[in-house]
């Protein structure tokens, strides 16, 4: 998914859509035991994120609820272990759309 997701609109005129939110993780297999946040954001930040990651073709999946989960973790703070398999099955997603095959992918 390469698209931002529009902020919902589904509510009624009264009330405010919710702001966009973003979350970018990092990870550095010599420092790290599971990737960090190194980027959050809601609103326009959330838009910059995106904006970024498009740019330079880093792959973007939407998943509402993990993003909320993972903007309320500090910068620089690994994942909490709760969002390790919603991560993973989002690795999975960056690996094939990257075309990474995980057999075939070669310890560096």
């Amino acid at each position: 998914m390469n698209d931002p997701v529009p902020a919902d609109h589904s509510q009624d005129d009264k009330t405010p859509a919710k702001r966009p939110i973003a979350v970018a993780l990092g990870y550095e297999r010599e420092r790290d035991a599971a990737p960090r946040v190194v980027a959050s954001g809601r609103g326009r930040i959330a838009e910059q994120i995106l904006e970024l990651a498009f740019a330079h073709g880093v792959k973007v999946r939407a998943d509402a609820d993990l993003a909320e989960l993972l903007a309320a973790i500090d910068l620089d703070s690994e994942i909490p272990p709760e969002a390790f398999a919603a991560v993973a099955e989002i690795l999975v997603y960056v690996y094939r759309a990257n075309g990474l095959a995980l057999a075939g992918w070669e310890e560096r």
